[in-house]
């Protein structure tokens, strides 16, 4: 079944990981750039969602699944934005090694796989979007701090009983902690998604809470769904 936005039309039969909210909210609220790195693509929606809100930019999507790269390749011809958006059958940690892809980058957004040393389930390409074998927060790290320029930024999306893990690495590698949204589901719940963007500079962090449906996700959302 597609997913339709008000500005384009997602396809994701061929893909194991359907659109989401975390990956919506992700395409949303992230920084973006002239140059915009799109980590674990799927469907494409985020590599999508990027270049809807940055008209001028020029994004890079990466994935390490061929059917997931057949199907954000089908999404992007949809729409016609071939010539702003380049879908890349491999990893992060191969393009980073890449001699032209050092700085390269404004922003670098990744909904990354998440699970660690949980129990695989019968899915192959299932637990390949899902669990973290394939980009280890510490590779995703590295490879982030290559790829971005002086002053980019790194945005990720990540369930609140792994955020620490990932902030962790994030200032192993030497990262700062510039802006964070805690997602809640209601407002009377704890936060379940947090929204993190990580820059290489010494920052003041923008802190902010987002409930499903309420008016910051209204405002947030709003060029996109219908």
């Amino acid at each position: 079944m597609s997913f339709r936005f008000k500005q384009f039309t997602i396809g994701q039969d061929g893909c194991a990981m359907k659109v989401g909210t975390d990956g919506v909210l992700l395409g949303a609220w992230a920084n973006g750039g002239s140059r915009v790195l799109d980590v674990g693509t799927g469907t494409g929606v985020i590599a999508l969602m990027m270049a809807q809100r940055f008209p001028c930019a020029q994004v890079t999507a990466l994935d390490i699944d061929a059917g997931a790269v057949r199907q954000a390749n089908e999404n992007i011809v949809a729409v016609g934005w071939q010539q702003r958006i380049t879908v890349l059958h491999q990893s992060v940690q191969e393009y980073a090694q890449l001699s032209d892809s050092k700085g390269l980058f404004d922003a670098v957004v990744s909904n990354p796989p998440f699970f660690i040393h949980a129990l695989n389930a019968p899915d192959a390409k299932r637990n390949l979007a899902r669990h973290a074998d394939s980009l280890p927060y510490a590779d995703l790290m590295e490879a982030a701090w290559h790829l971005l320029k002086t002053d980019g930024e790194l945005s990720v999306v990540v369930p609140f009983d792994y955020r620490r893990r990932m902030e962790d690495e994030a200032i192993f590698r030497g990262f700062f902690l510039k802006r964070e949204c805690a997602v809640k589901t209601t407002e009377r719940k704890p936060a379940r998604r947090y929204l993190l963007a990580f820059r290489k500079h010494p920052c003041v962090c923008d802190r902010e809470i987002l409930t499903i449906g309420d008016d910051r996700y209204q405002t947030l959302t709003r060029d996109f769904y219908l």
